[in-house]
């Protein structure tokens, strides 16, 4: 049959599909196993039409995140009432990008009921190409066989990070009663969702402060995982942590825009706005999250008992390979050599980080983002970043193959328990709060403030030229030494 073709018909989709059963056109009898059903009414799910080509294929419209056509590509649904072996062509149809990553190896991940790890499709089976059925756009085709009737499948762009997702981690976290976290509601949504803030610190007397955001484009996934993944170093036992605990406090906001995760949008908020292009002027009833936040910095920033030393935006790129950072461009060429010292310890320490994907600009189209107001408003002795991970996969140094990332390998929050995983903490978020104490140690050690003449700690070695940590072998060392420690760490990488 031929393909429908709707003026605007993709601009046109406001909702997602509800349990929609597609049968073949003219198909009046009882609905048939084999008669796949859709659905995307649930958290963080976007599905907004379903057209029927054959019994083998599917054409699938993203929904427009709300508000705003513009943006179209999160996709997240199920499928049900499949037939045994049942093979299936799904084409995504509407992607308003037409760089993705997919061209480069990407894949969708799937899960079932009685397989509920999501994993991703293999790339043999996923097709990205320019089609002349849908006026030459960008199409993305997967071929997929279900193999288990009684199962519901789950389809998305990229492992989902929901809005109930934080909320039960955070509940976690609290009743642990931890000493050094503190957990408060900032502020409310326009659909009245929580805006969380976490510190994390020993005490908080006068010390440098650093400040981290995540999910202001909601259909940016990875970046709660690589949040989480910080969170969840902070807390623990590790030596490492506990010494940035005793010289840092962390203020964390791991979700600025919990209305457009809940939706499903992409980019946008409830009301259509791409939060990260209105930092110099939120308001206070359309962006709430955003103008809580600024009012927070401002208000820090002007207190004189608080040095706030970063401010870092967690993102997810839709066609790049690894993590790395935008910063800032400023006239002073001292400032701007020290902006480029903190993405060039994470490219030293972690083998996913690129250096050379790293950029610094001040591009005029940027100027509403969080690390341009920011970089803007604070002092110049702090540090206002974007680090970017990507949706998909990362290369090491010196190698060809991409690594894709998993959800834990976005979080590796037992990276640090694992006796494995201690010879080789290989983390994005991770090496983010090691390397934390790396650069403010080296901040003091150059307004004088810390000694350069110490010895390394037992118990803890660091590897030269990688800044890993290897398993400890004897009891752990003192916070003092540790300190001490990290600034001898800097004198001899930097």
């Amino acid at each position: 049959p031929a393909r429908k073709h709707e003026a605007g018909g993709e601009d046109a989709l406001v909702g997602n599909v509800n349990k929609l059963m597609v049968s073949p056109p003219g198909y009046t009898g009882v609905p048939r196993k084999g008669h796949l059903v859709f659905d995307a009414c649930f958290e963080s799910g976007n599905l907004g039409r379903v057209d029927y080509i054959s019994e083998f294929e599917f054409d699938l419209f993203i929904r427009p995140d709300t508000c705003n056509p513009r943006f179209r590509v999160w996709f997240n649904f199920t499928v049900e009432n499949v037939r045994e072996t049942q093979r299936v062509i799904f084409n995504i149809v509407n992607f308003s990008k037409t760089k993705s990553l997919y061209r480069d190896g990407m894949s969708p991940v799937v899960k079932s009921t009685s397989r509920p790890k999501w994993q991703r499709l293999p790339a043999k089976n996923v097709y990205y190409y320019r089609c002349p059925d849908h006026r030459r756009n960008y199409v993305m085709s997967f071929a997929f066989c279900f193999d288990r009737e009684d199962d519901v499948y789950q389809f998305a762009y990229c492992y989902p990070y929901t809005y109930s997702r934080l909320q039960h981690y955070l509940a976690s976290l609290e009743r642990r009663n931890l000493p050094y976290l503190q957990r408060e509601q900032l502020g409310l949504s326009v659909q009245q969702r929580r805006l969380d803030l976490l510190t994390i610190t020993n005490s908080e007397r006068e010390k440098k402060l650093v400040f981290l955001t995540a999910r202001v484009h909601p259909g940016e996934s990875p970046a709660s995982f690589v949040c989480q993944g910080v969170i969840d170093f902070l807390v623990s036992q590790h030596p490492v942590a506990q010494i940035l605990r005793d010289h840092v406090i962390f203020k964390i906001v791991p979700m600025l825009n919990p209305d457009g995760v809940y939706l499903g949008n992409y980019r946008c908020s409830l009301m259509g706005f791409d939060l990260n292009r209105h930092w110099q002027d939120p308001s206070p009833w359309a962006h709430p999250t955003l103008h809580a936040v600024k009012q927070l910095i401002v208000q820090m920033n002007q207190d004189p008992r608080v040095s706030l030393e970063f401010y870092i935006d967690v993102h997810a790129h839709s066609t790049m390979l690894n993590g790395f950072m935008y910063g800032n461009v400023f006239e002073d060429e001292e400032r701007v050599q020290r902006q480029a010292v903190f993405p060039r310890l994470l490219c030293q320490n972690a083998p996913d980080f690129s250096f050379s994907n790293t950029s610094f600009n001040r591009d005029v189209v940027k100027a509403g983002t969080g690390r341009r107001f920011l970089g803007g408003l604070l002092d110049d002795t702090s540090y206002c970043y974007t680090l970017e991970v990507s949706f998909y996969s990362y290369m090491t140094a010196g190698s060809t193959a991409t690594v894709p990332y998993t959800e834990e390998t976005c979080i590796l929050h037992p990276a640090w328990k694992r006796k494995d995983m201690l010879q080789s903490i290989e983390s994005s978020s991770s090496n983010v709060v090691l390397n934390f104490s790396c650069l403010i140690l080296r901040e003091k050690k150059r307004r004088g403030e810390a000694s350069e003449e110490v010895e390394p700690g037992p118990g803890v070695e660091w590897r030269l030229g990688s800044g890993r940590l290897k398993e400890p072998t004897m009891s752990l060392f003192t916070p003092q030494q540790s300190a001490r420690w990290s600034v001898q760490i800097i004198n001899r990488d930097l």
